[in-house]
């Protein structure tokens, strides 16, 4: 499908869009990928990485600008959503900010892309936004909202939209275990409470999940990859076995387990051998056969937590994927 393809990648300099550029580029050889951003550095530190590739081209622009944004979708055949304020503690101390990019954006790039006819759009979404108890969550939420209902807004054979869910990426900026890295070997390690626990993913996996869902939506689809979770202490561990753990108690808005389907949209999703798929209850979508294809129903009572996961991640299993990515941890 994305073979031969113009695709544009919203806030494409961040960790996803390092990694889903160079896998694309050697997976379906596509015409071009647009990197859409705000950050003229970050953009500037990409373009060495690439400064060979005539297939790949930056464009400054932000996803809270109607008119650039709908300039740079000319002749682009498929629309990947990045672009988000991620940070909890700085969305909770910024709120407008935040709506402004994660909702105002969504809204913003869902009106252009039906105007400019774009085939197919996938929206990256986060376990936060699944009952969400912060900010960041809140909007990412309403994002998905967004993006699912817009399917209700174009004719048959245009634009249409869907969301992938996942949680914490393995080692990408901002994240814990670059963090813990800093701090290695220096004795201690804050840990926000032993009891939390997350899910665990890599951006390979995140990748993967959006040509999944490229190649499989019909509209309106949520995919949750399935992936282990670990608990902070145990990451920690992974880290660094010997240094003593201090307990420091969790920011502002975050929680001790993350979910990524709770048990509303249990009667909505469904399993499939690597990923579930929540389809949205508005117009007997979810009960469509050509949308649920051949998954199984989960039990009315299902959600997907960190904390009740069936996956678990070893701290020795964590250490192996340290050593092995030691060199790009914390570098996009």
């Amino acid at each position: 499908m994305l073979k031969n393809s113009s695709i544009l990648i919203t806030g494409g300099t961040g960790s996803f869009g390092n990694t889903f550029v160079p896998m694309t580029l050697e997976k379906y050889n596509p015409k071009r990928i647009v990197i859409y951003s705000r950050d003229e550095m970050k953009q500037w530190e990409m373009a060495q990485k690439f400064s060979n590739d005539p297939r790949v081209k930056f464009v400054i622009g932000d996803v809270r600008d109607k008119d650039r944004l709908s300039r740079c979708l000319d002749c682009i055949d498929y629309v990947v959503h990045a672009a988000a304020t991620k940070i909890v503690p700085t969305a909770e101390y910024n709120p407008f900010e935040c709506i402004k990019t994660n909702i105002n954006g969504a809204m913003n790039l869902v009106d252009s892309c039906i105007e400019s006819g774009i085939k197919k759009v996938v929206a990256l979404s986060t376990d936060k936004a699944s009952n969400p108890i912060n900010l960041y969550g809140a909007t990412k939420l309403a994002s998905d909202k967004l993006f699912v209902a817009a399917n209700s807004n174009v004719s048959e054979n245009q634009t249409t939209f869907s969301v992938v869910r996942y949680g914490n990426v393995m080692g990408s900026r901002g994240s814990v275990i670059p963090f813990f890295n800093k701090l290695a070997g220096t004795g201690e390690l804050p840990i926000t409470d032993p009891r939390m626990t997350r899910f665990m993913i890599t951006l390979e996996e995140g990748v993967k999940l959006v040509w999944k869902a490229f190649d499989d939506m019909l509209g309106g689809e949520i995919y949750v990859k399935k992936i282990p979770s670990m608990t902070i202490g145990d990451i920690a561990k992974a880290v660094d076995s010997d240094a003593k753990q201090v307990i420091i108690g969790i920011r502002p808005g975050e929680k001790i387990h993350e979910q990524m389907i709770g048990v509303e949209d249990a009667p909505h999703t469904f399993e499939y051998d690597t990923y579930y798929k929540i389809l949205p209850a508005i117009h007997a979508w979810s009960s469509d056969p050509l949308r649920i294809k051949e998954g199984k129903s989960v039990p009315d009572d299902f959600t997907y937590s960190s904390d009740n996961n069936s996956e678990w991640m070893s701290v020795e299993e964590l250490k192996a994927w340290i050593e092995k990515n030691k060199l790009k941890i914390g570098q996009i």
